[in-house]
């Protein structure tokens, strides 16, 4: 079945960026078609991709493309899994939302935006779940200091 998305992707938006591991399919989307594919995947007839069953962020703390964006997509009435990349500069690190074609998408956005700073455009309610909205900093990201910013949290005392 990879081999089929892989060309029903390719035929409707050209070329695109793949590899196969251990028989799963991982597509590398630019940031501005996907809304289109995700839409794509989730409506064809062939593909039928109807749950988002994981979306996360990634730093790749490399000068070009740093932040990215995995969107892991299962099929229930095909039982078959799909990865999709998306990928974004450190200096405007923005991916559309795909909280318009998969409800679940709101949460993992809101998180990955609260963890890595990557930004949903479009999100209907994109803030911060763990850390307060004052706080200025992206725990994990890999520039952040692995025993975190003293003083830049403000602690209960004993």
């Amino acid at each position: 079945m990879n081999e089929q998305v892989l060309q029903l992707l390719q035929g409707r938006f050209g070329p695109l960026e793949s590899s196969e591991f251990r028989d799963e399919l991982t597509v590398v989307v630019p940031k501005e078609k996907i809304v289109e594919v995700c839409l794509f995947l989730k409506e064809h007839p062939d593909c039928r991709f109807n749950l988002l069953s994981d979306l996360c962020g990634i730093d790749m703390y490399t000068p070009v493309a740093r932040f990215g964006v995995i969107y892991n997509l299962f099929s229930i009435p095909r039982n078959h899994r799909i990865r999709l990349k998306t990928f974004a500069e450190e200096s405007d690190p923005v991916v559309p939302t795909v909280s318009g074609v998969w409800a679940t998408a709101n949460w993992h956005e809101r998180e990955t935006f609260d963890m890595f700073g990557i930004r949903f455009a479009g999100h209907p309610d994109l803030r911060r779940m763990y850390l307060p909205d004052e706080f200025e900093y992206y725990p994990l990201r890999k520039d952040f200091p692995l025993m975190g910013i003293p003083g830049s949290l403000p602690l209960p005392k004993k």
